[in-house]
């Protein structure tokens, strides 16, 4: 891959240019987790925070960066997610598996996204994830999920796709 040129770049995220293609980069981290979890009682474990780049509530599956700070620099996939669901929700995975890895975003971004299915869930604490952050923990029944959906977004909110693609390649129909 050729070198590419540097536009701009700050602690969380730079710009790039090879060739006539601009695209970003974060400079502490090239992958992320997304973590399905479903509690035994057959709810999906979503999270809602205000995502400043769209300027409204997003509902998403717990996620986060992978490697992003010294202390988990090398961590494995499978820890990461397994430390962003606890940080995130409050729970505990007995199981986590790989579901995929594909890229975020193509055309724009370089980062891997890579899905998890957890289950086997023990809540040890409600969440919310780590300081400053300001993370909802919403449980919502399987059966309910397009109900759900449909009110969060008459509300406003905005549905993240991931949640789709997880339940999807997991197998399980709502």
């Amino acid at each position: 891959m050729p070198t590419p040129e540097t536009l701009f770049e700050s602690r969380w995220l730079g710009l790039y240019r090879i060739g006539h293609w601009d695209f970003v980069r974060r400079p502490s981290s090239d992958a992320c987790v997304g973590i399905l979890a479903i509690t035994p009682a057959r709810e999906i474990v979503l999270v809602e925070q205000f995502r400043i780049p769209m300027q409204r509530h997003v509902i998403e599956v717990p996620a986060g960066l992978v490697g992003d700070e010294p202390e988990h620099v090398g961590e494995p996939l499978a820890a990461t997610a397994s430390r962003e669901l606890l940080e995130e929700t409050g729970y505990r995975a007995g199981s986590i598996v790989p579901l995929i890895a594909s890229p975020t975003s193509a055309g724009m971004s370089s980062e891997f996204t890579h899905l998890f299915h957890a289950t086997d869930l023990v809540r040890e604490h409600q969440g919310g994830g780590v300081a400053g952050e300001n993370i909802i923990v919403h449980h919502v029944p399987l059966s309910q999920l397009r109900e759900w959906f449909a009110g969060q977004e008459a509300a406003g909110k905005l549905i993240d796709f991931k949640i789709h693609a997880a339940l999807w390649l997991a197998g399980i129909h709502c």
